[in-house]
């Protein structure tokens, strides 16, 4: 046994098992409170009661128009009428802005933009302005412009007779239409088309798009309503769901955020609650009042902390008050940086 002991020693076997378990603790630890911890923090700031005061008010319009209904030859009159009546259920003498939805004003020929004033399907809309002067509407509109020369994104409608069309927003008042936005960010099929699926663009126009396909803004241009002081960033549909692309607005001067959209084309489904609450997340982003009007809901208010505030239900007629305040200048982190983890993702 001595020699067996002598030749064939066992070594003591180190034991690696506890400091191996207690650095997986540590690692643990580090991970739930980067995890935590600004979850944490979080809601310490944004725990706080919505606070909207002052003297002017800005009113929110949920006509519920059916999407289908909308481009039907001859319903305009009747859209219009309820979009006014609507609006003037809680438009008072302090309210400075009212906002309409996405293709609010909608004619099947479209709507020609340097002629508004003189167009005779709008005589209603023209009389709703003069009856509330000091007000400024914002609302969507399908529209387009007419050139004698062709542009690189314009279409030929007869010798010497082109034309762009857009799925776009103007600011207006009892002085005329003073200020336009053209929706950047295409829906793919009903907005827009790669040349090798022309063959298929009427069947999308089913949709509520248009064969000729939208022309679309490049620019992230600041609607100044000139009479009052909100200086906004238009946002129609789905645009509202692209982050660095809405903080470019604030970026350069705007205070206020205004989306306006027709859910109205997912029916009864998460779509739209979803698409709310992106919303949300513009809002917190740039700690910036968001007004949002959406055809069949949910048309709201939302605070610089992503609180809502008077959401209308699916399917609803109404219009909805608030004296919103204009946001400070203080430009936050991600408007000045952007998404700064996706770009060093891209980098590396």
């Amino acid at each position: 046994m001595d020699l067996i002991g002598k030749y064939f020693t066992v070594p003591a076997c180190k034991n690696n098992y506890g400091t191996g378990e207690r650095k997986s603790y540590k690692h643990l630890l580090i991970g739930l409170c980067v995890l935590f911890i600004p979850v944490g923090l979080s809601f310490l700031i944004g725990k706080h009661q919505p606070t909207i005061s002052g003297n002017s008010n800005i009113v929110v319009v949920q006509p519920n128009i059916d999407p289908y209904e909308k481009i039907e030859t001859g319903t305009f009159d009747t859209q219009l009428e309820k979009l006014i009546h609507t609006s003037e259920q809680e438009i008072d003498v302090n309210t400075r802005l009212v906002i309409w939805p996405e293709t609010a004003l909608y004619l099947g020929n479209g709507i020609e933009e340097d002629k508004m004033k003189g167009n005779y399907f709008l005589n209603p809309l023209w009389a709703f302005l003069q009856r509330h002067p000091s007000i400024t509407l914002f609302t969507g509109i399908e529209s387009y412009r007419v050139f004698t020369t062709q542009t690189p994104t314009s279409k030929e409608a007869a010798p010497g007779f082109f034309y762009d069309a857009y799925n776009g927003s103007v600011l207006m008042d009892s002085t005329g239409a003073f200020a336009f936005y053209h929706k950047s960010m295409l829906v793919p099929g009903v907005e827009t088309l790669p040349w090798f699926l022309k063959f298929i663009d009427t069947w999308f126009e089913k949709f509520g798009g248009t064969t000729a396909g939208y022309a679309r803004q490049e620019e992230r241009t600041v609607l100044d309503d000139r009479a009052h002081s909100y200086k906004i960033a238009p946002a129609i549909c789905y645009e509202s769901i692209y982050g660095e692309y809405m903080s470019k607005y604030i970026k350069n001067g705007a205070n206020i955020i205004c989306i306006i959209t027709n859910d109205g084309w997912w029916g009864n489904t998460p779509g739209y609650r979803q698409h709310m609450n992106y919303a949300r997340l513009r809002a917190i982003e740039t700690r910036t009042w968001v007004a949002r009007s959406a055809n069949t809901g949910i048309s709201c208010f939302i605070d610089p902390y992503g609180t809502v505030i008077d959401p209308q239900p699916w399917n609803k007629a109404v219009a909805i008050k608030a004296p919103v305040p204009v946001t400070s200048d203080n430009k936050t982190f991600f408007v000045k940086f952007g998404d700064c983890i996706v770009q060093i993702n891209d980098r590396t």
